[in-house]
């Protein structure tokens, strides 16, 4: 053990040190260890809702969506998609058919979007057909000719909605008749419940067959977007101009990027302010590492002056208190840090803290902690605590033992 070091341990362990300076010390512990746990906490709680919407998006809707505006759709979607899937990256392209329409049922109506998909292309691609709670993944028609139906599972608790049951969806795509202008009308039969893990898919999503969609729509053998699954999401913006310029004139792809940058954008820089604010409570700690080696220096003058005067170096009595802050600081940081992780941890893995899945579309708080994050929090921490010494261990080594012992 060097001599630096078992003097500053003798400092911060000393049972003669005045109680004020005690519970500074412990007080300063304390400060840095809160503002390390709670950084940590809600970073882990960001990084959780960050990474379980994308997850749980990236489950349900498209990596890049290929569209043609203002054309009324795309016709040759059997020959592009089979174009596509062999393009290095995509995992699978799937045509589909999106319309908002009116659900009829047990004398209630609302409106709710349909997709009408490729069954067998989609099974294997979309999650949440995946997840059926209820039922079966059938959309042939049963005996009297009437199409399955897939509803999410928060629009059938609600309107109790069970496999079997028949309802009706009336589209805006109206017909001409003798009569005038009439929404076009069809019954469906439920046949299963997915459940996607976000509140308004399964509130306001239904599944149906491709050609069930084009007919209720009135349209004809077209569909009004490809939806590709990459291999890699994060490449989407890469591969994106390759599939539209690949598709032709006319067409438009937009990546899950594009689409949802204002929800990533506003949970980035949540997360900045939160690093910012957060991170003040550490700074004040800092500050009380300041005051407790400040009070040590003037309650321990004598001491230094008297190893000045048998021999001590300066820059050894600077390092006894810059050993003193680096102590403090490491404890606080260790402590704060298991506090932290361990939290985020428990409250992860048993879901803890419940939440409202109408407003944040999870049915709980997600933590996932950041090995990374822990690093630069620590060396944060350490850093403040190391600033919060210089002063007071400048000053320790300045003092004159003559001027101190003169009366002694």
């Amino acid at each position: 053990m060097s001599f630096e070091w078992f003097v500053a341990r003798r400092y911060l362990r000393s049972p003669h040190r005045p109680a004020i300076l005690r519970l500074i010390t412990l007080f300063s512990v304390i400060g840095v260890a809160a503002g390390v746990a709670t950084l940590v906490i809600a970073l882990a709680m960001n990084s959780g809702f960050r990474e379980t919407l994308q997850d749980r998006l990236l489950g349900v809707t498209a990596h890049i969506s290929l569209t043609r505006p203002g054309s009324g759709g795309i016709s040759n979607y059997q020959a592009l998609s089979d174009k596509f899937e062999r393009m290095a990256g995509v995992r699978s392209v799937t045509p589909a058919i999106y319309e908002t329409v009116l659900l009829s049922f047990g004398g209630e109506a609302r409106g709710v979007v349909t997709k009408g998909i490729d069954v067998e292309r989609e099974k294997k691609s979309d999650e949440a057909l995946q997840k059926l709670t209820s039922g079966q993944l059938d959309f042939s028609t049963d005996a009297d000719g009437i199409d399955g139906l897939i509803v999410g599972k928060q629009l059938s608790d609600e309107w109790r909605l069970r496999p079997g049951d028949y309802v009706t969806l009336t589209s805006p795509q109206g017909r001409l008749t003798p009569f005038g202008l009439m929404p076009r009308t069809r019954r469906f039969r439920v046949a299963g419940v997915f459940e996607s893990g976000f509140y308004d898919y399964d509130e306001n999503w239904c599944f149906v067959s491709l050609a069930a969609a084009q007919s209720l729509a009135g349209a004809g053998d077209i569909v009004n977007v490809l939806e590709f699954r990459l291999m890699r999401p994060e490449m989407a913006a890469q591969i994106a101009p390759a599939v539209e310029q690949a598709a032709g004139q006319g067409f438009s792809a937009a990546t899950w990027m594009e689409q949802n940058k204002a929800l990533f954008r506003a949970l980035k820089l949540e997360k900045l302010v939160t690093a910012i604010f957060i991170g003040l409570i550490t700074f004040v700690a800092g500050l009380n590492v300041l005051v407790v080696l400040s009070m040590t220096v003037t309650d321990k003058a004598r001491d230094i002056a008297v190893l000045l005067s048998i021999g001590a170096r300066r820059e050894q009595i600077r390092r006894i208190f810059l050993l003193q802050g680096l102590a403090i600081g490491a404890s606080g940081t260790l402590l704060g840090l298991v506090f932290g992780y361990a939290f985020a941890w428990i409250a992860g893995t048993y879901q803890l803290i419940p939440l409202d899945p109408q407003v944040y579309a999870v049915p709980y708080v997600p933590f996932h902690p950041s090995f990374l994050d822990g690093l630069w929090i620590a060396l944060v921490a350490m850093g403040i605590a190391i600033v919060a010494t210089l002063l007071p261990a400048r000053e320790a080594a300045r003092l004159l033992p003559v001027e101190i012992l003169r009366f002694e």
